[in-house]
């Protein structure tokens, strides 16, 4: 459901009308500005990303630092709100006519453009490569950094030469994946990008706008070379690079950084990063209950009232139904091929790895302009019998997918998006955590007479239990949250959130574009609730220790 997609892209981008195009669009010196500007938001959004994440698990494992927690779960908030739910508050505060900007300090500052589109890119995307690093830090082995102590090192130079070398995958895996993530995100351009036009939003202007797919199809195979490319080097590099700091128990007692000329700028810049964040959201709730944030502050429920009762309530109940369906699918789906790639040896295992993590490589946008081109038309087949010669006999295979007339109207489409979104962190997730258990588990299992489904099922399923939950909480958030992937497949009978949150937004309703946001944020965290509830988030092994012996 992936390859057939860019297959069909890539089949309209080398159409006759398509190959003059790609010239055009090269030697162009708009494109070229376009495809620079493309390039240059990403590399600075990677850079400030990364370095944001670092800074915040640098303070929660190496600093000895106050409200540790609050800074912990503050950081975490952004992935699991929409994309553009930052630079809508943005764009109140601090914008031309921001109550920050020019209500408190007098100024018109134009916030549209690169330096608005970095700031909350950054902040949108940092929680990745905190994460990452976070558990990267937290696994280094304290006895490395005593040793470089007794051997007379300052901390400086241990930061230097001991912390950050084995930090650096972690360091440019991040990078990498705040880049690719940044250059296809199409809500944050569309928002706060003004005359700072990318590819993404490019591509949404030919096929929304002109309705011209081949033009898209073609920008589309330009945006996914440096994606693509990027995301296989990654692979490459991490695969022949080994930085090993886990060999058993830590043997040394970590040190916290208590030197108050390192401490205390660290935690004050933290601090100033969470409070910013803070605010945003604050701004987020505060205008989901005012008439016109920022213009007329008098309180009222009618954002709410339009959301839930009004017009809002099918893209609420259909966002909800179709992430409840597609998170479970995309959950089981990462974890099975999570054990056939590490459990099993057969030919394709590679490709078969390859091709569960393109949902991440393929930026969303061109996944779906694809499905737009492949699934647009049922895929038929041509029966050699029946029929006559003018109107020979066919087989349906796979009804049309998408637009008007679409099976389910188009919700399938969506529900297959959202599956093939979500499986890369399940897969990653499971492959970690497969990797860690001793396979002679399972190959006990199977002596006993169980087969290959029963003891996936019984016994490996239960061992990566809290992997298996963390996949299901980021499918549920990223598909209540996508939008670049299926902005393209809604049809008037099914209605996204993240859609209706871009139309609110770009007609100035800021306060139902609030509303739907609080919405959405408060059905992820219920939904994040009943998973750990339900899947629960500790091993088999765990349970039986706690509650056997």
């Amino acid at each position: 459901m992936v390859i057939l997609p860019i297959g069909a892209m890539v089949g309209e981008s080398a159409s006759p009308e398509g190959l003059p195009l790609f010239a055009h669009y090269v030697t162009s010196s708009t494109y070229q500005t376009i495809i620079i500007n493309t390039v240059v938001m990403g590399l600075l959004v990677a850079t400030a990303g990364t370095a944001l994440g670092f800074l915040f698990a640098y303070v929660q494992v190496k600093v000895k630092a106050p409200l540790k927690r609050f800074m912990h779960v503050v950081a975490l908030v952004p992935i699991i709100s929409p994309p553009f739910a930052v630079a809508t508050a943005t764009l109140v505060l601090f914008g031309r006519n921001g109550i920050i900007s020019r209500g408190i300090f007098g100024v018109r500052y134009d916030i549209y453009g690169l330096d608005g589109l970095t700031l909350v890119l950054a902040l949108s995307y940092f929680t990745v490569a905190y994460l990452n690093l976070k558990g990267m830090m937290q696994a280094l082995d304290p006895a490395l950094e005593e040793a470089a102590t007794n051997l007379g090192a300052s901390k400086w130079r241990i930061f230097r030469t001991v912390t950050v070398p084995m930090l650096i995958p972690g360091i440019l895996g991040s990078f990498l994946l705040l880049f690719v993530e940044a250059i296809a995100d199409l809500g944050n351009p569309l928002v706060l990008g003004g005359n700072y036009e990318v590819l993404a939003t490019r591509i949404y202007i030919s096929v929304i706008g002109l309705y011209d797919t081949t033009a898209a199809a073609v920008l589309s195979i330009i945006l996914l070379v440096p994606s693509l490319a990027i995301f296989i080097v990654q692979r490459y590099w991490l695969s022949r690079l080994s930085v090993i700091s886990v060999t058993g128990k830590p043997t040394g007692t970590p040190q916290l950084i208590t030197n108050p000329w390192v401490r205390w700028p660290l935690f004050g810049l933290t601090i100033f990063v969470t409070l910013l964040i803070v605010l945003l959201y604050a701004m987020i709730f505060y205008g989901s209950f005012v008439m016109v944030p920022g213009v007329n502050n008098t309180f009222t429920l009618a954002n709410f009232d339009f959301v839930i009762n009004g017009y809002g309530s099918k893209a609420m109940t259909d966002t909800t139904l179709l992430s409840a369906i597609a998170t479970p699918i995309a959950g089981l789906l990462g974890m099975l091929i999570a054990f056939l790639v590490v459990r099993k040896e057969f030919p394709g295992r590679g490709a078969l790895d390859f091709a569960g993590m393109l949902g991440i490589a393929v930026p969303g946008t061109i996944l779906g302009i694809g499905f737009l081109l492949m699934y647009n038309n049922p895929i038929t087949l041509t029966l050699p019998f029946g029929g006559t010669p003018e109107q020979p006999l066919t087989l349906t295979l796979l009804p049309k997918l998408t637009g008007g007339r679409a099976i389910f109207g188009g919700a399938l489409a969506i529900v297959i998006v959202f599956v093939v979104r979500s499986i890369p962190a399940a897969l990653r997730a499971g492959v970690a955590s497969l990797s860690q258990i001793d396979p002679s588990i399972e190959e006990a299992s199977i002596s006993l007479g169980a087969d290959n489904a029963r003891t996936f099922r019984k016994i490996t399923l239960p061992l990566i239990r809290p992997a298996f939950l963390s996949g299901l909480i980021y499918a549920f958030a990223r598909s209540m949250t996508a939008l670049s992937a299926i902005v393209f497949l809604t049809t008037p009978q099914t209605k996204i959130m993240t859609h209706q949150i871009l139309n609110e937004v770009e007609n100035g309703r800021y306060g139902n574009a609030f509303a739907y946001c609080v919405i959405l944020i408060g059905i992820v965290l219920v939904a994040i609730g009943i998973l750990y509830a339900t899947v629960g988030s500790t091993t088999g092994a765990e349970r039986t220790l706690e509650g056997g012996a």
